[in-house]
């Protein structure tokens, strides 16, 4: 039987699904992140599926959303998305260490995943976190400052104003590096990684993940690096990305 509980781990809200009669034990965890403007529960059958595979899954709702929701119109959380993604990115560590505290967690064995957000926010955990065993990206993208740029380009184009300065631009592009895995490759360190993209995305580009696919390639051992190119789908996940974001943690976590 599998639990599924709403609580909260250093303060922040999670669903926690695990195996009910494995629920104090040490297990392997996997942190799962939603998608802008989506929320936990909405990925609960990732969660099920990874527990029912003997993991300890938690799956968090990402400042902003879900239960940490606010009264912000539609331009205000499209400003705060890149405030979101680093906070998600702190979020993790802080929810991976008191999990790890609590006698909860086979420190040696996590996985990071997440879809369109979320994965963008599993890129920027590879290069900032060297805990993190394996890795699955759905609709992600490594490339932060690439995709800070066209986010802004878009917004120009559209002809709306936006409430920074040049500078203050510069400065919150710059505050991406760390994190850009793009710039950073070598941060992966052989790490299994799975990458899932809809050619037909119109929301994350879909040719920075495969370009980042074919700059890392040459550096992997078979067997390590995974890219998966669905020339049907758009911005969503499909079932088919489902089950082998699971065979993939069970081959690598």
């Amino acid at each position: 039987m599998i639990v599924i509980r709403n609580e909260a781990i250093a303060d922040i809200p999670v669903l926690h699904v695990v195996k009910q009669e494995a629920q104090q034990e040490k297990l392997p965890l996997i942190l799962f992140v939603h998608g802008f403007t989506s929320a936990k529960e909405h990925n609960l059958h990732f969660g099920y599926l990874l527990a029912e595979a003997g993991y300890r899954v938690i799956l968090p709702d990402a400042l902003y959303h879900g239960e940490r929701a606010q009264r912000l119109t539609d331009e205000q959380l499209r400003l705060s998305f890149w405030n979101i993604v680093l906070r998600t990115i702190g979020d993790i560590e802080q929810i991976k260490n008191e999990l790890c505290s609590g006698g909860l967690v086979q420190e040696e064995r996590i996985g990071v995943a997440g879809t369109s957000m979320g994965g963008i926010v599993t890129f920027g955990s590879l290069a900032v976190y060297p805990w993190i065993k394996a890795a699955v990206s759905l609709m992600g993208s490594p490339y932060y400052q690439a995709f800070f740029d066209v986010q802004i380009e878009m917004v120009k184009s559209m002809k709306r104003k936006i409430p920074l300065t040049d500078q203050q631009l510069e400065n919150e592009r710059q505050r991406l590096a760390p994190y850009d895995l793009s710039l950073q490759p070598e941060k992966l360190r052989g790490r299994p990684l799975m990458m899932w993209h809809g050619q037909r995305d119109s929301v994350v580009p879909y040719h920075y993940t495969y370009e980042f696919y074919q700059q890392i390639n040459p550096f992997y051992e078979n067997g390590k690096l995974k890219f998966i190119s669905d020339d049907e789908a758009g911005h969503k996940v499909t079932r088919a990305a489902f089950l082998q974001t699971v065979d993939w943690f069970a081959q690598h976590v």
